[in-house]
């Protein structure tokens, strides 16, 4: 697995024969657990690639193919490069359909195909693996902490002195039609624990949530799950609540892809795509730059404050993450493409063309 205690159980069945494997962070359906997580300076990722070559072809590999697979993780987690949506497979499909275990992989061939194109680990990762150390919160004592509902009163101004995250979980439409200022949107509907993670730096952050009906216990477990146990509270009655106090709302713009075509025909417009870089180089629209998500913290000085940018993503969620981060930030001139290049590659804008993403290499 990632890291020199990772363990593997084989499971028995009653008449001894070999039934399934729990394979953690070694084996995922379609990928191997990546390398370059061990926390031990003595110890490389290439030391542990090789160690992962041995461990699979030694231990895993040799089982009959019959044996079913449950990985710890699948699509949406990090620990992998091309992690399959589903939870369970079987071995044998696993020896004819994954890279990391054709049969005449030389160990130097799979230490090279195992770190390539490995993006750098979430910042939070090392975090979460030093709170396991050195110890945490009892998960009760958070969710009494942080499940608590709070009048508008009272929400503003733990906000303003307690320098609190306001982020809203809600549906991305939602957020749109109208959210609490300098709020950061991350929704429930979405790969939430690992945005949290990869975006807000500091693990310790207090954070105030807008959520929607009934789920601020979700929100706060959710948040826990990946280290972030310092919620003080949620906006009781959410953003409703909000306007009949009198506090003020904001809405971020948004249009149609076929909307978006048509201004680009209009006039010349600023596009920018937050896809991971895989997704972008498989196909984007012409001109449009580049600005993954993933590192939005670190690339701000690559945009103006004075121009007006359409952020899009695959489908529409990530691109409002992006604004509500570059709102918070003070970039004001921001339009949401609705559907994200899901829509827009129907759309008679000029693409480049399509490249298989399994071709591509980091």
């Amino acid at each position: 697995g990632h890291t020199l205690e990772s363990t593997t159980y084989l499971l028995k069945d009653e008449n001894g024969k070999d039934h399934a494997i729990f394979t953690g962070d070694t084996l995922f359906l379609g990928d191997v657990g990546r390398p370059d997580l061990a926390i031990k300076s003595d110890l490389t990722k290439e030391d542990l690639a090789v160690m992962l070559y041995d461990s699979l072809r030694n231990k895993i590999m040799p089982l009959a193919d019959d044996v079913v697979v449950y990985p710890a993780h699948g699509a949406g987690s990090a620990c992998g490069k091309n992690l399959s949506k589903e939870t369970v497979g079987i071995l044998g499909e696993q020896k004819k359909t994954n890279y990391a275990l054709r049969e005449d992989m030389a160990k130097e061939e799979f230490v090279k195909e195992v770190l390539e194109g490995i993006p750098p680990p979430p910042q939070y990762f090392a975090k979460n693996a030093m709170m396991n150390k050195m110890g945490y919160d009892a998960f009760d004592t958070v969710l009494q902490k942080g499940d608590v509902p709070l009048q508008p009163e009272d929400f503003e101004a733990l906000a303003n002195h307690e320098s609190a995250l306001v982020l809203d979980v809600r549906h991305q439409k939602d957020f749109i039609k109208g959210h609490i200022p300098n709020s950061i949107f991350i929704g429930l509907n979405g790969q939430f624990a690992p945005w949290v993670g990869a975006l807000i730096t500091d693990i310790k952050q207090p954070i105030l949530l807008v959520v929607p009906e009934g789920k601020s216990a979700e929100a706060v477990t959710r948040l826990s799950r990946v280290g972030y146990d310092n919620t003080l509270g949620y906006l009781e009655g959410g953003i409703a609540s909000w306007q009949n106090a009198g506090k003020d709302i904001e809405t971020l713009e948004s249009v149609t892809a076929e909307e978006l075509a048509q201004r680009a025909k209009e006039a010349d417009i600023n596009i920018l795509d937050v896809r991971k870089d895989g997704e972008y180089q498989s196909m984007h629209v012409d001109g449009a730059q580049h600005f993954a998500l993933d590192f939005i913290n670190e690339q701000m000085d690559q945009i103006s404050k004075d121009k007006t940018y359409y952020v899009h993503c695959a489908g529409g969620y990530r691109s409002v993450i992006a604004s509500s981060i570059l709102k918070a930030r003070g970039f004001t001139d921001l339009i949401d493409v609705e559907a994200g290049f899901s829509a827009i590659k129907h759309t008679d804008l000029p693409m480049t063309d399509y490249v298989c993403p399994s071709t591509l290499k980091s």
